[in-house]
């Protein structure tokens, strides 16, 4: 079986490329034999043992097996979208990737309803200091086909866990977006903004939110300093 690896931040930059065309690789290999297979094979990628592994845009276990033609990507661990979701429902979760500066206030105004009597509103900005190092920016890269489909199932779980679609006062109303590319000292990298008709749920939304996609969203953050970069979340 012959497979294309993707590769993000901390192991693109290992790799020096962000694929990686294997060959001659056994029928039926689980995601965990793969990444052993790559260790042997590019040493230069460190411990692969805390890397996820994506098949198609779906995390999949280290005993998941790989069919041939499946899309491959390994994930360094997250630092913590392909756009807004398919339809803007607030009530669903909507989440963006930009490229732009974010406006905190602007985003807030679009998941305001006459119906909620409450908007809570994460602003995760860009320290001049991490690590006793002075930092002079911020560099953003993700996957963006799974953070939308990621997004989304972390909004449903949200849902789940505070929402009843026959309680109107439990409502939600979500919007995340982060950003990509370069972020400078003092600038939002992140804005999470949650409507509902009362306080409690709507705190406890946002902070399920950034609690979680801080986990699993593949979105990764290098560090940038006078006099080098580290990748947050690297643990190989």
């Amino acid at each position: 079986m012959n497979l294309t690896v993707r590769l993000y931040a901390v192991l693109k930059e290992r790799a020096g490329a962000s694929e990686l065309a294997i060959d001659d690789l056994p029928d039926g290999l689980s995601i965990g034999e793969l990444k052993r297979a790559l260790t042997e094979r590019y040493p230069e990628l460190g411990d692969l043992a805390s890397v996820a592994g994506v098949i198609g845009t779906t995390y999949a276990r280290d005993d998941a097996k790989i069919a041939a033609g499946d899309e491959i990507a390994l994930l360094p661990p997250v630092s913590g979208g392909a756009g807004p979701l398919a339809a803007v429902d607030y009530g669903r979760g909507v989440f963006e990737l930009s490229a732009a500066p974010l406006d905190p206030g602007a985003l807030q105004a679009r998941v305001t309803a006459p119906s909620c009597g409450a908007v809570v509103t994460f602003t995760g900005t860009t320290r001049d200091t991490n690590r006793g190092l002075d930092v002079v920016r911020l560099d953003y890269e993700a996957f963006e086909r799974m953070t939308g489909p990621e997004m989304a199932r972390i909004f449903a779980e949200c849902r789940a866990a505070l929402g009843d679609p026959g309680d109107p006062a439990r409502e939600l109303r979500m919007l995340c977006v982060h950003r990509v590319g370069t972020v400078a000292v003092g600038e939002p990298s992140i804005v999470i903004t949650v409507a509902s008709p009362h306080r409690n749920t709507a705190f406890q939304a946002a902070r399920f939110l950034i609690d979680t996609l801080k986990e699993r969203l593949p979105v990764w953050k290098k560090e940038v300093y006078a006099d080098g970069h580290h990748w947050i979340g690297e643990r190989s």
